[in-house]
This record gives C-alpha cells, sequence and structure tokens, in this order.
C-alpha cells in the first residue's frame, strides 16, 4: 500500500495553493469569507462579526487527547485554538476565546512554525480549531509550512456556519473535515447565535464536505487520513432536533458517516439568557440522541466520554 500523501502536498506541488492564497486574500478587502458577509476591508483593520482584521489570532496550541478517537491516536492531535469566531453561540464553552478575544496575533510565519512544531512532537494531525474566519491566514501559513516539512493531515474543525465558496477554495488542501451540526431549528440558531439560516447553510456545507473527501478513512492504526467527521452536541430538552439532524446526515451525507454526539454540555457563556439552556441535559435526552442516531441507520459513533452530572 503507497504512503498516504495529504492533499495540500499535491495541491502545493502543482502550484495551486498559491492561486488559492491570491483569491482568499482578495476577498478580505470586502470580507464575505463566511455566511454573515460583513464586506469589511480586513486589510486595512476594519472588522466584523468575527472581530479579526488582517492577522489570525490564536489563543493556544497543543496535543490534544480529548478529541475523537481517530483524531488522537496514540500522540494526540495538534489543535490550534483560533480566538474569536464566526457563529458566536451564546453558550459557548470556550466563551473567553470566541467572545471574549483572548489571544495573541500571529503572522503567517509564526503559524506555519507552530504547525511544524505540532508535528515535531508527533501530533498525528494539524487540528485547525473555529477556522472559518482565518481561512486566507491559513492558507499562507500552510504554504510557509510545506516548504519546511509539514507531511501530516490537516482537520478543518468548523461550528458548521461555512460557505459553500469558501470552502470549494478549500478543495484539495483539507482532507479532514469536522464540522459541528448544531440546531436543526432556525428558531433555535437565532435566539443562540443570531442565524437563522445555520441549518440550510449547515446542510449545504456538509454535502460540500462530503463531496470533497467523503466518508472517514483510517489507516491500520485507526488514525484518521481523510474523510468527514460530524459533531452534534445535545441539548436540554431536545433543542438541537437531533432526531432530524440524523435523519439528514443518514440521507443525504451517508449511513457510514463517522459521528460524535457529544454529552459534554453545560450552562457557560450567557447560557442563563435562555431558559432551557440553563441546565445540563438529562440522561433521558442522551438516550434520545443515541436511539435516534441508531434508528436513522447510523452506526459509526465515536466513543462515548463518561459523563459526570452535577444538579
Amino acid at each position: 500500500m503507497p504512503a498516504f500523501e495529504p492533499a495540500y502536498i499535491k495541491t502545493f506541488k502543482k502550484g495551486m495553493l498559491r492561486e488559492k492564497i491570491k483569491i482568499a486574500g482578495k476577498v478580505l478587502s470586502s470580507c464575505q469569507l463566511c455566511p454573515r458577509k460583513c464586506n469589511v476591508d480586513r486589510l486595512s483593520g476594519q472588522t466584523g462579526t468575527c472581530s479579526t482584521g488582517e492577522k489570525a489570532i490564536v489563543s493556544s496550541y497543543n496535543p490534544h487527547f480529548g478529541e475523537e478517537a481517530p483524531l488522537v491516536g496514540r500522540s494526540g492531535s495538534g489543535t490550534i485554538f483560533f480566538t474569536y469566531c464566526n457563529l458566536l453561540c451564546l453558550f459557548c464553552q470556550n466563551y473567553d476565546i470566541s467572545h471574549d478575544g483572548h489571544g495573541e496575533e500571529v503572522t503567517a510565519e509564526q503559524l506555519a512554525g507552530i504547525m511544524i512544531n505540532l508535528q515535531n512532537i508527533g501530533c498525528h494531525n494539524i487540528n485547525f480549531v473555529t477556522p472559518s474566519h482565518v481561512v486566507p491566514q491559513i492558507l499562507s501559513a500552510i504554504e510557509i509550512a510545506v516548504e519546511n516539512g509539514l507531511e501530516v493531515p490537516l482537520v478543518y474543525n468548523t461550528g458548521g456556519y461555512d460557505s459553500v465558496d469558501t470552502l470549494k477554495l478549500l478543495e484539495g488542501v483539507f482532507d479532514i473535515y469536522m464540522p459541528d451540526f448544531k440546531f436543526w431549528s432556525p428558531e433555535v440558531a437565532e435566539t443562540t447565535c443570531k442565524a437563522k439560516d445555520y441549518p440550510e447553510i449547515t446542510r449545504r456545507a456538509l454535502m460540500e464536505m462530503h463531496r470533497q473527501v467523503g466518508d472517514l478513512v483510517t489507516d491500520e492504526n485507526g488514525i484518521a487520513l481523510r474523510g468527514l467527521l460530524i459533531r452534534h452536541l445535545i441539548l436540554p430538552q431536545g433543542l438541537a432536533g437531533t432526531s432530524e439532524i440524523m435523519k439528514f446526515i443518514a440521507q443525504k451525507i451517508s449511513s457510514n458517516s463517522y459521528v460524535n454526539i457529544m454529552t459534554q454540555y453545560r450552562p457557560c457563556g450567557r447560557a442563563a439568557e435562555v431558559k432551557e439552556l440553563s441546565a445540563r441535559p438529562s440522561q433521558h435526552d442522551f438516550k434520545n440522541a443515541y436511539q435516534a442516531a441508531k434508528k436513522a441507520g447510523i452506526t459509526r459513533l465515536d466513543s462515548a466520554k463518561r459523563v459526570f452530572m452535577l444538579w
């Protein structure tokens, strides 16, 4: 079996990565990277919903062992947490990063150095967390990192609120997409993140991601090489619309999709502003979510993490 070569290396060798960088960079002058379409000139320091200008802001980076099993392996997933977000859920568990802006600006060279450092300490992949608003910066850093020996798969770890046009620009760069599908109801999406179009946008985004990379493929050790992993966070009282989301995944994406039904919701940030979100999900909520996945025909579920219930 031939050695796996990440898509971005092939794209780099063909000279296509440089063209993608040029296209993405131009978008920043009137930013429409994501569905918010703020149209601000980020190159001159203006900022929109994501509060980010020309440079990406990084809050932290490290080998992460709490991610999905195919990403973690024995040496961890090399996570890079970007500051701010284009979705801004009011219950975000990383509220200090996504809303309050804790982090430091980095150049493309610094971001590339972080990637190489994570690879050198053994991480199985580079996992860009909340990347939707910094795609041009990531592309520029990837080019530099490739020139310095980057060769592990890249993970696009997103909240799911992604423009199909931007995703098409990323074809041939990311081998692994890991989106959330948070809410089925437009009303819930509007209440929690002022994005009534989130369900429709995310459905389109997941279909495009799957078109590019297909179902998850792993190596002989179970480490992810290429494909789609989908996350879904259980919310209290069925607010997430889990049953509908599982049906969509099975019927419109693939019944062979790798899905992580996440059980770690807790009231964070401004969650108390919504009565239904002010408590943790119940055991009944958890049971219903897993039953919905199985009923829809989804069998590739990430191993359930142990959950401690505090009341």
